[in-house]
């Protein structure tokens, strides 16, 4: 077992990496807003993770990493994010040519990179405050 395991520091590690992974999905259908025929495209993973919690299937405790893991349920830490195009889930309001040329929308992508920079320094704040519980911790101070 290593040390930060047993804390919430590898799912926060995570999220940072999906919400980074997320701004470069975005930056990159702003930059193709003109470009004839561009799907635009998004990040899933707080369904996934979601689901991942979710499962109450019986969760065996594996001593070696060559053990077969028992149950179904995944690991919150082991959920990727995944890219895919945005017309494939159809959201609500999904315009096939937004733009004109695309069916990149501005305003929702500028309004996803807003909802997206407050998560990623929500995520950032609670990283550094785990990690300031730590060290005060280590220290013996409180």
């Amino acid at each position: 077992m290593r040390l930060f395991d047993s804390t919430n520091i590898p799912l926060l590690g995570k999220a940072l990496d999906v919400y980074a992974l997320r701004q470069k999905v975005i930056a990159s259908n702003l930059a193709n807003i003109t470009t004839h025929g561009y799907k635009s495209q998004n990040v899933s993973f707080e369904e996934h993770l979601a689901s991942a919690s979710q499962d109450s299937a019986v969760k065996g405790a594996t001593t070696n990493d060559k053990h077969i893991k028992v149950g179904g349920a995944t690991a919150m830490v082991d959920v990727q994010p995944q890219v895919h195009d945005t017309a494939r889930n159809n959201p609500p309001k999904y315009n096939e040519m937004s733009s004109g040329f695309n069916d990149v929308d501005i305003d929702m992508e500028m309004a996803e990179l807003a909802k997206n920079q407050i998560r990623f320094k929500f995520g950032s704040r609670l990283l550094g405050d785990t990690f300031k519980g730590i060290q005060k911790a280590i220290r013996g101070t409180l």
